[in-house]
């Protein structure tokens, strides 16, 4: 273990941004980039957000781009939505795209909220047709809703399927879906009729179905209820994450 790692073990997240922040600073204005580049390698994509939002405007987006392309997306999703406006605005246009397309629809919808019309409109029809469409369906709910701050990135699954069909479909799929905390089963129609655990998933025979394990009393909201709503129903039941359907209660995120 290295000296800076066990640093960076034993101070708080507090200092770590501040020393991150205050490194990153003297080594951009020496020219350093190579070093910057070093201070950033064992630090979290949301402790980078922070450190950047520190810097100077001029200087923000040099150490942005000293980031690879997975870590930019991801930091710039945990950079406050005024940061993200300032580095849009000095960005090369495919730089641009390259980030934008990459983030999650949710991420990318707020950011579209904080964007004038004619900037989101240019990206939105820059976007590949899969990201377009996903983004078009969280922007035509209205803001402050469960439709809006959703992510339509989920698994869902059928209840004759086994426990092998649903894994191989989880390893196919994990990577494109934010929520694996829970699994979703859902009829022809895309209603939700139940919902898996992993827990219970990963501790069933391998030939048991999802109709056989799966919880039918399902707590779900709406599209079109309220952030704040949707809030306090998941500090009430401890949830990870709540399925929202539509008012023909089909599942969409």
């Amino acid at each position: 273990m290295t000296e800076n790692q066990i640093s960076l073990q034993t101070i708080s997240r507090s200092e770590l941004r501040q020393l991150v922040r205050s490194q990153l600073q003297i080594l951009l204005e020496q020219g350093n980039l190579q070093g910057a580049k070093q201070v950033l390698v064992p630090v979290q994509p949301v402790d980078i957000a922070e450190a950047i939002e520190g810097l100077p405007e001029a200087m923000q987006v040099i150490a942005f781009r000293l980031l690879s392309k997975s870590e930019a997306i991801e930091v710039y999703e945990n950079l406050d939505s005024s940061v993200q406006q300032s580095l849009i605005e000095k960005f090369k246009h495919q730089e641009v795209l390259d980030i934008v397309d990459k983030m999650s629809p949710d991420d990318r919808a707020r950011l579209f909220d904080e964007l004038p019309a004619k900037v989101v409109r240019r990206l939105q029809s820059q976007l590949s047709p899969k990201e377009r469409q996903a983004t078009a369906l969280l922007l035509g709910y209205e803001e402050g809703t469960a439709g809006r701050i959703m992510t339509p990135e989920y698994i869902s699954l059928k209840e004759n399927w086994t426990v092998t069909e649903t894994l191989e479909q989880i390893r196919r799929l994990a990577k494109a879906s934010e929520v694996v905390y829970y699994l979703y089963i859902t009829d022809n129609y895309r209603h939700l009729t139940g919902i898996v655990s992993l827990r219970d998933l990963v501790i069933s025979s391998t030939e048991t179905t999802m109709g056989e394990i799966m919880t039918r009393d399902v707590v779900y909201v709406y599209t079109y209820a309220n952030q704040e709503e949707v809030a306090r129903m998941i500090q009430r039941y401890d949830f990870l994450a709540v399925p929202v359907v539509d008012r023909e209660q089909r599942l969409v995120g």
